[in-house]
């Protein structure tokens, strides 16, 4: 039985739950969501999938996406949640199958999935060790899949403060908070606003950035959502759109999971991402675009 899930804060949470719940005894398959739209995934019966679109090659689904709600019957529970953790967590709490408390994790996985955030989280996320951990997951390399796997183990079995206290989990956190800071002067070099929407391209930046996405409703209120390009770090011919409606300025009427979804990816109501060939990227760019200016 192995565990399929995303390598982001939810889909670690999903696993450290799973692996409490259920007899585990393969290692788990991190992958994007691209990989299920595009069929590049490895899907086999006994997988428990987790924060993914559904594959019907799994054995037990679990997500909470508005994108990949689904009307046929499969194992598993699906429910539009803030977290598909929390959809994890209430489906093996009424099976009686978790030992352990959880209750403060998953109400942290909420709050950081569902982008429940004061600005105060945003400008400081130092202040809060759940948010500032999430920002330590990256998928960049081949140091980071070891890194996810560890976090699984740390949350399985330590709490916050004791992983907050490991030094590569610390080196990682002092990363983000420098990094965060830099990214505040990148978006204000790199971001033009199109109508209601902020737009930043990275995609003439050659070093991998990171940094918190959020910082631009702080720099740009005035935008109801913003739209980030970036090149796909393993493929120069593929480029990545990740749009976010403003959490402090909500009055973005566009779904963008739903809209994304026509588009090859999926997401939220209020979030989402896809990827795009290069060359036609500026062309979808473009539509995506005068969609959500048109929906105000």
């Amino acid at each position: 039985m192995r565990i399929v899930t995303r390598p982001d804060f939810d889909g670690i949470v999903c696993a450290t739950l799973i692996y409490e719940s259920e007899n585990i005894n393969e290692s788990i398959l991190w992958l994007e969501p691209s990989k299920i739209h595009n069929g590049a995934s490895e899907i086999k019966q006994g997988d428990i999938m987790a924060n993914l679109p559904y594959d019907k090659r799994c054995s037990k689904w679990f997500d909470h996406h508005i994108s990949n709600q689904i009307n046929t019957k499969f194992n598993g529970a699906f429910k539009i949640a803030p977290s598909a953790a929390q959809v994890v967590y209430e489906y093996y709490k009424t099976k009686k199958k978790l030992k352990k408390d959880f209750n403060e994790l998953v109400k942290e996985t909420n709050i950081i999935d569902a982008a429940n955030l004061t600005k105060d989280m945003v400008l400081y996320p130092e202040k809060y060790p759940y948010i500032l951990l999430s920002m330590t997951i990256k998928n960049r390399d081949k140091q980071d899949p070891p890194y996810w796997n560890k976090l699984v183990s740390f949350l399985r079995k330590k709490n916050i403060s004791r992983i907050m206290n490991d030094f590569e989990i610390k080196k990682r956190c002092e990363t983000v908070i420098k990094e965060n800071k830099a990214f505040i002067d990148i978006l204000k070099k790199n971001t033009i606003i199109y109508g209601n929407i902020s737009v930043t391209d990275l995609r003439n930046i050659k070093n991998k950035i990171s940094g918190n996405r959020f910082l631009t409703y702080l720099i740009f209120p005035e935008s109801i959502a913003s739209i980030k390009i970036r090149h796909d770090y393993k493929n120069q011919n593929i480029i990545l759109l990740s749009i976010g409606s403003n959490i402090f300025n909500k009055c973005l009427k566009v779904n963008i999971g739903k809209l994304l979804s026509k588009y090859g990816g999926g997401g939220h109501a209020g979030a989402g991402g896809c990827s795009i060939n290069a060359e036609t990227a500026d062309k979808k760019l473009n539509e995506i675009i005068k969609i959500m200016n048109q929906e105000l």
